[in-house]
């Protein structure tokens, strides 16, 4: 395991078991810095945290007090029916949280069965209530499009542009569809953002993030510098070959 400078946030280069390890050191931290009972996780989509769920599926590495104690939501959400598999957190509660029998009170998907603008809005009030004012997930975790896009923040949407001090928010995406998002204001509110990107298919979005000139309408992830001090990239070495 090696770390590299980066303005973005901590880069953590590992294997795979040995990331997904660190990715379970980090969440336990962060349930540990949460208020009693209100541990709030937010999962993402993508090949990678497929393999995270099975992982800690098959090694039991989750504790039983986080698994019965945790608010489970996910960072973005395609507006499809959870029963859909391009649902974020359909594919969640299949791969994850049923198999470790999390309470049913405890899943907090968005509000997909609702127009879009309904849905970001309901969501916001219930994590208002969870959460507490100004505040999104004590844990999120993203990914890394080749795009450079995270969570549903693509290249040149809206939401990078204004997202009117919104923590969550919905949006068009051109070939894409409606997406339900945190926003830029959501992931400064964050107590801690883990990103994980995994395998050589990543190499070239990493550099244009860490390395490439500054331009966040076209790379959406280097918001991330906003709140680079709770930020940890965890990385394979493929991944990290153009760092």
């Amino acid at each position: 395991m090696r770390e590299i400078s980066s303005e973005y946030g901590r880069v953590v280069v590992a294997s795979q078991s040995e990331l997904f390890a660190e990715a379970l050191r980090l969440t336990l931290a962060s349930q540990r810095a949460a208020r009693p009972g209100r541990f709030l996780w937010a999962l993402t989509g993508g090949s990678t945290p497929t393999a995270f769920y099975k992982w800690c599926v098959e090694t039991q590495a989750l504790p039983s007090d986080l698994v019965q104690g945790t608010h489970f939501t996910v960072s973005d959400e395609r507006h499809v029916l959870l029963s859909s598999p391009e649902s974020n957190f359909g594919n969640a509660e299949r791969q994850l949280l049923a198999p470790l029998h999390v309470p049913t009170d405890r899943r907090l998907p968005w509000m997909v069965a609702w127009p879009v603008a309904e849905a970001a809005e309901a969501y916001r009030r219930s994590l208002l209530i969870l959460a507490g004012p100004g505040r999104a997930y004590d844990l999120c975790f993203l990914g890394l499009g080749d795009d450079c896009h995270t969570a549903s923040l693509f290249p040149q949407t809206p939401l990078l542009q204004d997202d009117g001090g919104l923590l969550f928010g919905g949006q068009e995406v051109p070939g894409k569809g409606w997406r339900l998002t945190i926003t830029p204001t959501g992931l400064r509110a964050c107590g801690q953002i883990v990103v994980m990107a995994l395998g050589a298919g990543k190499s070239e979005a990493l550099h244009r993030v860490h390395r490439g000139p500054t331009d966040v309408l076209n790379v959406p992830s280097q918001i991330l510098k906003s709140c680079a001090e709770r930020v940890v990239w965890l990385i394979d070495e493929p991944a990290a070959s153009r760092l």
